[in-house]
């Protein structure tokens, strides 16, 4: 510290403080939202933190200041976790007939109130999935009211709650579907749907999610001005410890199932989170296995969010992974994987 200007002095103090609050990031996963709600929230800033880290990186190795060090040890403890927020590159293995493509889109209820003032919502998106053309599409947020039809796909599941407006989700299928049911999560709007599916021999059970909402709007002034007056901390806290049940709840159910598993939806919560480890489990993250970029899913101007996910069973190959955001009909984008289903080991 004695060769450095004052200036210089007072920016490390930062980095240290900066370097604390990003290890204590890096143990949020283990820590239950119930008894720590606040630490809870602070999941969500971790990867502006590691962006933060960087720049400190790079602000001391063009000073050629040994204080390097500092950031370059606390990106390296926590590579894993970078890996979750960017990948550096991708995966795009040949394709072969036996494939299987799964998409995933919270599709904001086709546009119904028009959020987006565009009246063809609901027709792009429709015209976007036929072009696309998934073997399995889960929506999540689907409405039956604008009374869009997938024909393409002989087999589905849908389930809708509400009066007037009817919303929940739906699993569409090239593939016949021989079971299929509901996990109703408590006090509530939010479900998780299920539906197995027979591959050539193989059942492999399909689950879409969408978990507890944290009600943060893609306006940027509108967040600013509620983390001001500390209403959207304690919002995003009760939201965090409410997903925790619904995630042991997906868990249960999830360890009681015999078939290979594929999860897909909207998670409402980050890759550092205790909800995210507890649904992932051992199973791959396909953005982690394939994905490029910072996987963002949201359409948050603020930074990154990736709070939509597609987790696939250890013995299936994730050959390839996209998000789309380029296509913008919804707050959030859709994700497209190609996966390799071999025959189960015996």
């Amino acid at each position: 510290m004695r060769k450095l200007t004052w200036f210089n002095k007072m920016i490390f103090m930062f980095n240290i403080v900066l370097a604390v609050l990003t290890v204590i990031g890096y143990f949020l996963p283990f820590l239950a939202p119930k008894l720590f709600p606040f630490l809870s929230v602070f999941s969500l800033l971790l990867p502006s933190l590691l962006i933060i880290n960087l720049v400190f990186l790079l602000y001391w190795l063009i000073l050629v200041k040994r204080q390097v060090w500092l950031s370059l040890l606390i990106l390296l403890l926590g590579f894993t976790s970078i890996n979750k927020f960017y990948r550096f590159s991708g995966k795009n293995l040949p394709e072969q007939s036996n494939d299987v493509t799964l998409m995933s889109y919270n599709v904001r209820l086709f546009n119904l109130f028009e959020w987006i003032k565009d009246d063809k919502v609901s027709q792009n998106i429709k015209e976007f999935v036929e072009v696309n053309d998934p073997d399995v599409l889960a929506l999540q947020e689907y409405s039956k009211n604008t009374k869009i039809a997938f024909k393409q796909y002989p087999y589905s599941y849908i389930v809708s709650h509400g009066n007037k407006i009817k919303t929940g989700q739906a699993i569409f299928s090239k593939y016949r579907i021989i079971d299929k049911g509901e996990i109703k999560l408590p006090n509530s709007n939010n479900n998780v749907i299920f539906a197995d599916i027979l591959v050539e021999k193989d059942t492999i059970r399909i689950y879409s999610i969408h978990l507890q909402s944290i009600s943060i709007g893609p306006d940027i002034h509108e967040n600013v001005e509620e983390i001001a007056s500390r209403r959207i901390i304690k919002r995003i806290s009760q939201a965090f410890s409410e997903q925790q049940l619904q995630s042991e709840l997906i868990r249960s159910h999830m360890d009681d199932a015999s078939h290979r598993k594929i999860i897909c939806g909207d998670m409402n919560n980050s890759a550092f989170s205790y909800v995210y480890r507890n649904v992932k489990g051992d199973l791959q993250d396909a953005f982690v296995q394939a994905g490029q970029g910072f996987g963002k899913t949201y359409d948050f101007d603020l930074f990154p969010m990736r709070i939509d996910y597609i987790f696939v069973d250890p013995t299936i190959e994730v050959k390839s992974f996209k998000t789309m955001n380029k296509f913008v009909n919804s707050d959030h984008f859709p994700l497209f994987t190609r996966l390799s289903i071999q025959r189960a080991v015996q």
